[in-house]
């Protein structure tokens, strides 16, 4: 496979174009500075976050690790909060890095330009890198990016809500992996290749993030596309363990 999850990792390798990528999905640096200014005060794990990505750029020997949208938090100008961990982070990365830009990262090229740090910025509607390709989520993916023989998103945050024998429940983050329907797409697009792509809907690497619950009923999807693009999806905890259907779990 192209796309295989890190074990028990929010974040997978990918293995196209001559290069091994490390992809991982809505980091959120400086977070905390925006729940703080919603009344949620919570010590700062923009060290933790840094240190638990350098140890998977290290454990994985990545050439590149690409950010499938949400580097940052705040949707317009980012908090100094947001700024210092984005600096701290690029100081400590070692190897060049590609931003699918998401619906938080509005202003981010201004923070990043200001970085020595090799760092590609493209559009939110994706690009594609060899036979694979990736888009953040919160819009539609290209048509070249469609065109790629799987397709990496972000911006959903997927968690799945598990029940146990006596009741209790708990909240688990999780993958979904499964085939894009034509449908959708056909509808949005005036010419549209086939899509015979695979999906692989990321984790968010933050986990203060919050999520998508998906096998809750009444709850609804981020992606204008999802789920009718992605109906037979299936979900795969952090672990590695296939829960089926996403929908009947």
């Amino acid at each position: 496979m192209r796309v295989e999850p890190v074990p028990d990792s929010p974040a997978a390798t990918v293995e196209t174009d001559g290069e091994r990528l490390l992809a991982v999905a809505d980091y959120h640096a400086g977070i905390e500075a925006g729940l703080r200014y919603e009344g949620v005060e919570l010590a700062s794990a923009a060290e933790s976050r840094r240190e638990r990505l350098l140890a998977l750029v290290d454990r994985s020997g990545a050439d590149r690790v690409v950010v499938l949208g949400d580097l940052g938090h705040a949707i317009g100008d980012p908090f100094d909060d947001e700024r210092a961990e984005l600096t701290a982070l690029f100081d400590a990365l070692a190897v060049p890095v590609t931003l699918v830009k998401g619906n938080h990262d509005g202003d981010l090229e201004g923070v990043l330009s200001d970085l020595a740090a090799d760092v590609t910025v493209t559009p939110g509607h994706g690009v594609r890198i060899g036979d694979v390709g990736f888009a953040h989520g919160h819009t539609w993916p290209a048509p070249d990016v469609l065109r790629a023989d799987v397709i990496c998103l972000g911006h959903e945050h997927p968690v799945v809500r598990l029940e146990d024998a006596v009741g209790g429940t708990r909240k688990e983050r999780a993958w979904l992996r499964g085939s894009l329907r034509r449908e959708p797409f056909a509808e949005q697009f005036d010419e549209v290749p086939d899509v015979t792509a695979d999906a692989v809907v990321f984790p968010a690497f933050n986990d203060r993030s919050g999520g998508t619950w998906v096998n809750v009923e009444g709850q609804s999807f981020l992606a204008p596309f999802l789920p009718n693009a992605l109906a037979d999806a299936e979900a795969f905890l952090l672990d590695g363990t296939r829960l089926g259907r996403y929908d009947e779990v």
